[in-house]
C-alpha cells in the first residue's frame, strides 16, 4: 500500500509560479511511476505530467514548457514546478502512482491517489 500526500497549492496571480510536492510512503518509491492529474470545476480529471521510475518524463501539450515534473527518490517525493500560470490552470491537482515503468496517461492506469491540493490562478 502506498499513501500519497500533496502539498504546495494555493492562490497565485496570472504569470506566477507554484511548486507542488507529493510525498509517498513506503520503501519502493523509486520503482513507481508517478503522475500528476488535475480536475477543474465541472470538468473531467485530466492528465498533466508523468515521470517513470527510470526518470524519463512526458508532459501534456497544454502545459509543456511551463510545467516540469521531477522526483527525488531519496525523499520519496515527486514535484510539479508550475510557471507562467494561467487562470485555466485553476484546478485540484492530484498525485498518482503505479508500480513499474509504464507511463500511462489514463486515470485507470494508476493504483494510488492522493487527496489533492487546490491551485487557484487569479486573472
Amino acid at each position: 500500500q502506498v499513501q500519497l500526500v500533496e502539498s504546495g497549492g494555493g492562490l497565485v496571480q496570472t504569470g506566477g509560479s507554484l511548486r507542488l510536492s507529493c510525498a509517498a510512503s513506503g520503501r519502493t518509491f523509486s520503482t513507481y511511476t508517478m503522475a500528476w492529474f488535475r480536475q477543474a470545476p465541472r470538468k473531467e480529471r485530466e492528465f498533466v505530467a508523468v515521470i517513470r521510475s527510470g526518470g524519463s518524463t512526458y508532459t501534456e501539450d497544454s502545459v509543456k514548457g511551463r510545467f516540469t515534473i521531477s522526483r527525488d527518490n531519496a525523499k520519496n517525493t515527486v514535484y510539479l514546478q508550475m510557471n507562467s500560470l494561467k487562470p485555466e490552470d485553476t484546478a485540484v491537482y492530484y498525485c498518482a502512482a503505479r508500480p513499474g515503468g509504464y507511463a500511462s496517461v489514463r486515470l485507470q492506469g494508476y493504483d494510488y491517489w492522493g487527496q489533492g491540493t487546490q491551485v487557484t490562478v487569479s486573472s
